[in-house]
């Protein structure tokens, strides 16, 4: 019986999470976790639309609440949703795939506090923000749901999720919502099923793992995880992925790289000038005292300083404007 059901949307969602909800019945012997991609500064009415389109509450959980099944809990903007024992607990954490609330962070904590109670169910969205979550779901037992990609508004997620992580299920909206009644109370046949994948990335072999996903490792670091990147040469635009599933534009790569070189140079700009303020300082004080080579050296130091920020002053302000690699692809 997977009485912890996690769903994770982002483009195009509401429509599916309407579709599931709408199927399901009171007294469902399972809680749902939902997390749907927001801005930050928006205000969610998704546990209202959800409440009126089927027989669950819906609502946005507190912090440290007990949750209970027959129960909708969605991940109020801004703040990651985890489970913890019977808890739940909201977050402000660092975003994860450049979003907050993530998906991976409701999954990973699913999968590690329940196991084989959990189903992961993947919907409509795009990029990659819960691919890794779903694959932490099958790694301790628990089943992959995806939504079939034609039935999907926004493809991306689900055929990013169905490439990396495998599916035990794949459904349309309109029918997984009796899909999930099944997996609740363990009964019936599903509607498709796939066995899980034997395809893993294998982290210790990257030039295999690379030619796997049809391309090469690009020695560029992937901006979410830290990862080894892979470039898809058959992809135009050129696009990158990481073993996890998270994946860029070639040209946001560079551009995001750039953007992290400057302010890096810029920092450094900052630490030579405020190391040669207080050179200047420590040479004033010892000339006053009279030590007079000491004030000479700390003099050269605060020079040096100087000439040094003067230098990466004027890389930036005559070689950055030619960096764009953006435009490029």
């Amino acid at each position: 019986m997977r009485d912890i059901i996690v769903i994770g949307a982002s483009a195009g969602g509401v429509e599916a999470l309407s579709d599931i909800v709408a199927a399901l019945p009171a007294g469902l012997p399972a809680t749902l976790f939902i997390v749907n991609h927001y801005p930050d500064n928006a205000t969610s009415e998704l546990p209202s639309i959800l409440s009126r389109r089927g027989q669950l509450l819906a609502r946005h959980p507190v912090d440290q609440e007990e949750f209970h099944p027959g129960h909708i809990y969605v991940a109020p903007p801004n703040h990651h949703i985890v489970l913890e024992s019977k808890q739940i607990r909201l977050s402000r954490g660092p975003r994860e795939n450049r979003v907050r609330p993530a998906i991976d962070p409701l999954f990973r904590s699913a999968a590690e506090s329940f196991g084989k109670r959990v189903a992961g169910v993947i919907l409509s969205g795009g990029l990659s923000d819960g691919v890794a979550g779903l694959m932490a779901v099958r790694a301790f037992g628990g089943v992959a749901v995806v939504q079939d990609p034609e039935d999907a508004s926004m493809p991306s997620l689900p055929m990013n999720a169905l490439a990396l992580a495998g599916a035990d299920y794949v459904a349309t909206s309109g029918e997984m919502g009796p899909l999930l009644v099944r997996l609740a109370t363990g009964n019936g046949a599903p509607v498709q099923e796939r066995p899980p994948s034997n395809e893993r990335p294998d982290l210790a072999d990257e030039p295999n793992a690379c030619r796997r996903m049809g391309g090469h490792h690009s020695h560029m670091p992937c901006p979410e995880c830290g990862g080894p990147l892979c470039l898809l040469e058959e992809q135009s635009p050129y696009k990158l992925r990481c073993y996890i599933g998270h994946e860029f534009r070639a040209g946001d790569v560079l551009d995001e790289q750039k953007q992290a070189l400057e302010a890096a140079l810029w920092s450094a700009v900052r630490t030579f000038k405020e190391r040669s303020l207080f050179a200047h300082q420590l040479g004033s004080a010892e000339r006053a005292r009279g030590n007079h080579a000491k004030a000479k050296r700390f003099d050269e130091d605060a020079a040096l300083s100087d000439n040094y920020s003067e230098v990466i002053r004027r890389l930036l302000t005559e070689l950055a404007p030619k960096m764009s690699p953006g435009q490029a692809n």
